[in-house]
């Protein structure tokens, strides 16, 4: 029987095999929560480079957020790696929500990202 952990990493690798076939070329932004925290990168797998990065353990975001686990959070973090997306020259990139379902906080920072300019 496969723990807990083994299932979530199939599940993620599954997600990151679809990408691969749509991507064509585009850099991914790829999203980590916790129970605690949740953290985007941006990362161009062609180069291997992370392009951008947000996350809620930075100290100047933790002292603006009521809490570090919530929507709010999220929103903020989508936010965040959207502008420093913009400043890095990225526009598009394909959303990689890593074996995570599609709602909470993992849609709360993709609607976000999307209303702070990106496209996917």
């Amino acid at each position: 029987m496969k723990t807990t952990r083994e299932k979530t990493l199939r599940r993620a690798q599954r997600v990151r095999a679809k990408l691969r076939k749509v991507a064509e070329g585009k850099p991914r932004l790829s999203v980590a929560r916790s129970h605690k925290n949740i953290s985007a990168q941006i990362i161009d797998d062609e180069k291997g480079l992370t392009v951008a990065a947000a996350s809620t353990l930075e100290k100047d975001l933790r002292e603006q957020l009521k809490a570090t686990s919530d929507v709010a959070a999220a929103q903020k973090i989508g936010e965040l790696i959207a502008e420093r997306a913009k400043q890095a020259g990225v526009e598009d990139v394909v959303f990689d929500r890593g074996g995570y379902m599609f709602h909470g906080r993992v849609k709360a920072l993709a609607d976000a990202a999307r209303e702070g300019g990106l496209k996917f």
